[in-house]
């Protein structure tokens, strides 16, 4: 119980600093997981998570130790490539979940319990998916 004012910090939540894996590279604009360590991963990465957000610069530690540099993340909705076929991402799936095939694409389907939620899907256009990370 506070008998005094006290600094509490705060974030706005949309930027985060994670440590990267060992011997990984991650490339601005890429969906970002965590690995079962905590580490940064690209997304879709074997036995990565659910994505957590999308690199804002590029993060080399492809010769580096686990947590040697950070990877800066923000979450938000951003506009990834389309799946393909069955996994075709439709105006109709608006508001239903996009799962990660790899770092820069997002299909209709968990392909059976083999991919990871990226987010929610809140528009299609033209160009792809946007989807709302993290």
């Amino acid at each position: 119980m506070l008998s005094a004012d006290r600094n509490t910090p705060r974030r706005d939540g949309v930027n985060f600093a994670h440590p990267v894996a060992a011997a990984v590279l991650i490339f601005a604009g890429a969906l970002v997981a965590l690995d079962a360590a905590g580490n940064a991963v690209p997304a879709g990465t074997a036995g990565s998570g659910a994505a957590i957000g999308v690199a804002q610069a590029v993060a080399d530690n492809s010769g580096g130790a686990a947590g040697d540099i950070n990877v800066d993340v923000r979450v938000g909705t951003f506009r990834f490539d389309n799946s393909a076929a069955g996994d075709l991402i439709a105006r109709t799936d608006i508001g239903a979940t996009a799962y990660v095939v790899d770092d820069a694409t997002v299909a209709k389907t968990d392909n059976a319990g083999a991919r990871e939620a990226a987010g929610t899907i809140v528009d299609v256009d033209d160009v792809g998916v946007w989807v709302r990370v993290g």
